[in-house]
């Protein structure tokens, strides 16, 4: 006798359910889960010592004067802990002026890359012109050429603009505007835009917007999960970048913290060196739990079409 098709589709959706890794009965075992509960605990414990440990020993060492650090690295504080190293860095090694340039780098960066990768990725997706399949699969093979073999012409563009003739070496600019042409950051943008509904820009055409005010009224607002996605990698990958700052700005007041503390770690202390790695690294991490709160989230498309 043959089951009905509703029974039959009840039948396969609850065989699908059971089947897994771990099955069902192995789950009715209270030895099995306390086990397997137990590596994930285990497991869990781990990630974070690895994701942490350093940070944290970090934080610590910071604190820490050089020979407790030398001599005991991995003791909580043997011979107390020191807070006047923290205000040495601003006093002896000057961080904050090198935490500035860093800063100005890094908005400046995100200003360009934010720029050009909504701007091309709203070209490429909404409005469509004529080839824009091959400007995209150009986009796209850039991809595949590595970073380090467009040093030299890029290096060789920063020093003698074409056409206008500036030399833009030893300023910021050579610094902001080549980290604008990112592929990566355009071919993200550009996917999440197709994924926007088409709905809501047919009827904001019926309206009267043109192309403007589809992109700054309706794309930008609708795009905050993955511009926050975009401005945590873009900061990020600004704030720890060595080599090109490092080819562009020879002057030392004119760099980063990433290029300038590796020259100081010569002349000062290892627990002021410690000091100045742990301030330079409280930035990233405070803005990424400042951009994940408020962007990385998925409710905001909810509510955007009714029905």
């Amino acid at each position: 006798m043959k089951l009905p098709l509703r029974s039959r589709g009840r039948g396969l959706t609850a065989q699908s359910e059971q089947r897994g890794l771990i099955s069902l009965a192995d789950w009715r075992s209270r030895r099995f889960r306390w086990s397997i509960q137990t590596v994930h605990g285990v497991t869990l414990v781990l990630l974070l010592i690895v994701g942490l440990g350093p940070i944290l020993w970090l934080a610590k060492a910071a604190i820490t004067p050089t020979q407790d650090t030398l001599r005991q690295p991995m003791a909580l504080w043997p011979n107390g802990w020191d807070l006047n190293l923290l205000v040495q860095t601003f006093t002896t090694v000057h961080i904050e002026r090198y935490f500035m340039n860093t800063v100005w780098i890094a908005i400046g960066s995100w200003i360009c890359q934010i720029t050009v990768a909504t701007t091309a990725g709203y070209a490429l997706s909404v409005l469509r012109p004529k080839g824009s399949r091959i400007i995209y699969g150009l986009i796209l093979a850039t991809l595949f050429v590595p970073s380090v073999v467009l040093l030299v012409p890029l290096y060789l563009t920063v020093l003698d603009v074409p056409i206008v003739n500036v030399k833009l070496v030893d300023t910021f600019w050579a610094v902001w505007l080549p980290a604008g042409a990112s592929a990566f950051n355009v071919v993200i943008i550009k996917r999440f835009f197709d994924n926007l509904p088409r709905e809501i820009f047919e009827a904001a055409e019926v309206d009267g917007a043109g192309p403007f005010r589809l992109f700054w009224s309706i794309c930008l607002p609708m795009s905050r999960p993955i511009i926050g996605v975009v401005s945590v990698f873009a900061v990020i990958a600004t704030w720890k970048d060595y080599l090109w700052p490092m080819l562009v700005l020879p002057t030392p007041a004119n760099q980063p913290l990433s290029v300038r503390l590796p020259t100081l770690e010569r002349g000062i202390q290892l627990d002021l060196f410690l000091a100045s790695l742990a301030i330079a690294t409280l930035f990233p991490i405070v803005l990424f739990l400042i951009f994940q709160r408020m962007f990385l989230k998925g409710d905001n498309l909810s509510g955007a079409i009714k029905g």
